[in-house]
């Protein structure tokens, strides 16, 4: 956001911006920060040292050396230019020299703050402070790099501080608060706080409620989730890069050439399974690794000032805060080799400022991949709920939807079978036939796993609907949450009779999809819902000739 150039009206304390001290940043990010830039110049630099001492020209060297001195130089700039303060209305952050930013933030509009400390920001005892205002990812609020540990608590404390508020309950039945709160507005954002008193930010706040923390027997599913696998595949391919640059081969380690003369001599089966096995030890060993690094000390509370709060990280330590009102939901997610071959699920919150693909990549995740039942628990603590949310009988949808994810599957497995048919109709051989018939039958139970999982229900609090197969999602959306409805009807949908409902929220991606619903049970849904907004698009009941009634819904 762009500073305004007008100045902003006082402060509730009769303060004015202009009384309002700027911070600079502590003297130790002079250290921090050409530090960490440096470590990500690293492996170029490596490149350059020993390829110039190697091969007798300095000139690379003295490039490795003014690449030092730069990045130290723009450390010291970033340090001096670099200022923040924290009024009663905003957040202000003024930075840059040659390219100067003014960001700035209304506190109303704070969803979440984010510490984060990486490994060099705790030895000198600084943090990350991340504020999210749950705008566009462009626009996403600002980051204080950084600031002492203790001032980011106290921070994270002020920031999402908020007025008191008259009691009341939700329209879950349940205090957000645990104070006597008010609701939270839905009006495409968030119009409400926390609805506790404001506690002074220099008094030492109660410890929390401990609503979860982390079981080590969660260690069995680390090899089973994608993001795991998938970091393991970056650091390989990353690994792999810096030993071309270097000009180092794997074969002239010791031992290598005994290993490779017994591999060429050992028959094809042998090798393709060591090589299998080895695959397979890399991954699960790196997955185990980056599985304790991510989740490390990992607890879930519930603090005095009603924020839910997740802390973990062994090297880079993680703490995010979510203010109760801003919550309107929980998810359970459930990876198909995670529910498959481990039975677990992971627990998620649905928040306002939480993006869509933030939830993804774990920020808005309460904890790791658990036991589908202790998932569905955490999820369900979180939300305040007296009883199960995500878990529980759905109502089915209709055969039709059925007969779609069939089509969708078997369709496009006939093409490669398809082309393997012809492969073995040239070359003579069985394999492909048998391949391209594994593929049409490995379909089938796909599909059917994917109708299986479709279902919604609508209880007193909440909107429920599950779908996906690879990826399993059970959203609980709060009735209160729902500020619109969005139907969508594909060519092949119509021709089906179904449709996509998608209850628009503030939260997550922007919307929870209810897929392939009757018309009726989507007018009746949305109806029991939102009934003002809907009721004008209802038709009512008419007489046929017959003497029956029939009911045309739109």
């Amino acid at each position: 956001m762009t500073e305004p150039d007008a100045p902003a009206a006082g402060t509730g304390t009769g303060t004015t911006l202009d009384e309002v001290e700027w911070r600079r940043l502590p003297v130790q990010m002079l250290l921090v920060g050409p530090a960490t830039a440096l470590l990500r110049l690293a492996p170029a630099l490596v490149v350059l040292v020993l390829f110039g001492a190697g091969s007798g020209n300095s000139t690379q060297v003295w490039i490795a050396g003014a690449a030092v001195v730069v990045t130290v130089a723009a450390g010291v700039v970033r340090w001096r230019t670099t200022r923040y303060r924290i009024t009663d209305e905003r957040v202000e952050l003024h930075s840059g020299l040659l390219i100067r930013q003014r960001r700035s933030v209304p506190r109303d509009r704070i969803r979440t703050v984010d510490l984060t400390a990486p490994l060099l920001h705790r030895i000198v005892g600084l943090s990350v402070v991340k504020v999210g205002s749950g705008q566009s990812r462009s626009d996403a609020g600002l980051d204080l790099d950084a600031v002492t540990t203790d001032e980011a608590e106290r921070l994270r404390r002020e920031l999402l501080a908020r007025p008191a508020t008259a009691p009341a309950t939700t329209a879950a039945g349940i205090d957000p608060g645990g104070t006597g709160t008010a609701p939270a507005g839905i009006d495409g954002g968030d119009a409400g706080g926390t609805g506790s008193a404001a506690r002074p930010v220099d008094q030492e706040e109660p410890a929390g409620e401990e609503l979860d923390r982390i079981d080590w027997s969660s260690l069995r599913y680390a090899p089973l989730t994608v993001s795991s696998l998938a970091a393991i595949g970056a650091l390989a391919g990353a690994g792999w890069n810096v030993l071309n640059e270097t000009g180092l081969d794997p074969r002239s380690l010791p031992g290598a050439d005994a290993v490779a003369g017994e591999l060429s001599t050992a028959p094809v089966w042998a090798t393709v399974l060591v090589a299998v096995g080895a695959l397979l030890l890399v991954m699960v060993v790196g997955s185990i690794v980056l599985f304790v690094e991510r989740w490390w000390d990992h607890r879930l509370s519930r603090e005095p000032d009603g924020t839910l709060r997740v802390r973990r990280g062994l090297l880079t330590k993680r703490s995010l805060s979510v203010s109760e009102q801003r919550l309107r939901g929980v998810t359970v997610s459930e990876p198909l080799l995670v529910r498959a071959l481990g039975g677990g699920a992971q627990a998620g919150a649905l928040a306002v400022g939480l993006a869509g693909d933030d939830a993804d990549s774990g920020s808005g995740a309460l904890g790791p991949p658990v036991r589908r039942a202790h998932a569905h628990a955490v999820a369900a603590t979180a939300g305040r709920a007296t009883g199960p949310v995500t878990d529980g009988p759905l109502r089915a949808h209709p055969r039709r939807a059925r007969t779609r994810r069939l089509v969708r599957a078997v369709g496009p497995a006939l093409v490669p079978a398809a082309a393997l048919g012809v492969v073995a109709w040239f070359d003579a051989a069985v394999w492909p036939v048998v391949v391209g018939v594994a593929l049409v039958v490995a379909a089938v139970p796909l599909a059917l796993d994917r109708y299986r999982a479709l279902g919604h229900r609508l209880d007193e609090h909440y909107l429920v609907a599950r779908h996906g197969s690879l990826l399993r999602t059970t959203t609980a959306l709060r009735r209160d949450g729902v500020i619109g409805w969005r139907i969508r009807q594909s060519l092949f949908q119509r021709r089906a009779g179904v449709l996509t409902l998608e209850a628009t929220t503030a939260a997550g991606g922007g919307s929870v999809q209810v897929l392939d619903l009757d018309p009726a049970d989507a007018v009746a849904l949305m109806a029991a819902v939102t009934p003002d907004p809907v009721a004008p698009f209802r038709i009512p009941p008419q007489v046929s000739d017959a003497g029956g009634s029939r009911t045309d819904c739109g």
